[in-house]
């Protein structure tokens, strides 16, 4: 027992992922560093909730709703909320008031509570309403391109959009991948190599800061519950 994940991608360019979540006989979990913000939806004991979710930078232990049902929308990286810069959501997030089943408040306007295969559709409507903008620059960058600004501007620019530096979000993903790989059974010297850490114990430093699991926590598969899918049901 504990949180049961599934993940899936997403063909929009404006959503990373979107996953569901299942708590279990469980009231604690390890929470685990992320570089995006999201929206989450959730049912407990009748009643629904709705909150903003922002980008996460360390790990650390959060408190679970037990016997809920969750839907995450994790935003793609350089989107943001145009009522709240992101860098006001690092290390926070915001509780949505007046949420039902059926609809839930943002932006001053209602929106359909989403399912998981609500979400591209509750993405868009947002999009055009502009209550979801996006930095181009930010965008660009991502997809490789060299932005004809100062390095300066780059950075600037990136921090305001995903209220983290470009090395921060590197290290999360980072960790974050290393994490799967070893939970898949990647030997730790095969992941080192692959996401081109220094050695080992660099690898567990990240993880510890990162992920709140050691090596072999993820080989084995102990620890307790955790909020990220290690059993790699992402779909498209």
């Amino acid at each position: 027992m504990g949180l049961r994940f599934e993940t899936r991608g997403s063909d929009s360019r404006w959503v990373d992922t979107v996953w569901t979540c299942t708590s279990e006989q469980v009231t604690a979990m390890t929470s685990v560093a992320g570089a995006r913000w999201g929206l989450v939806f959730w049912e407990q004991a009748g009643r629904t909730y709705a909150s903003i979710t922002g980008p996460e930078t360390r790990t650390g232990a959060a408190p679970v709703p037990e016997g809920a049902t969750f839907t995450g929308i994790e935003f793609a990286i350089g989107t943001s909320l145009r009522i709240v810069p992101t860098p006001m959501l690092v290390n926070g997030g915001i509780e949505l008031p007046d949420t039902t089943r059926r609809t839930f408040r943002l932006d001053g306007v209602r929106w359909e509570t989403p399912g998981p295969d609500d979400a591209e559709a509750l993405v868009d409507g947002l999009v055009r309403a502009g209550a979801v903008v996006r930095d181009l620059l930010v965008a660009d960058l991502l997809r490789g391109h060299r932005p004809a600004v100062s390095g300066r501007t780059v950075e600037r620019r990136f921090r305001a959009a995903t209220g983290l530096t470009r090395g921060a979000v590197r290290q999360i993903e980072r960790a974050r991948t290393a994490a799967e790989l070893l939970a898949t059974g990647d030997p730790a010297a095969d992941v080192v190599a692959k996401l081109d850490y220094f050695d080992e114990p660099h690898l567990a430093r990240a993880l510890r800061s990162y992920v709140g699991r050691t090596v072999r926590q993820l080989r084995e598969g102990t620890g307790g519950a955790i909020a990220l899918d290690l059993d790699q049901r992402l779909t498209s």
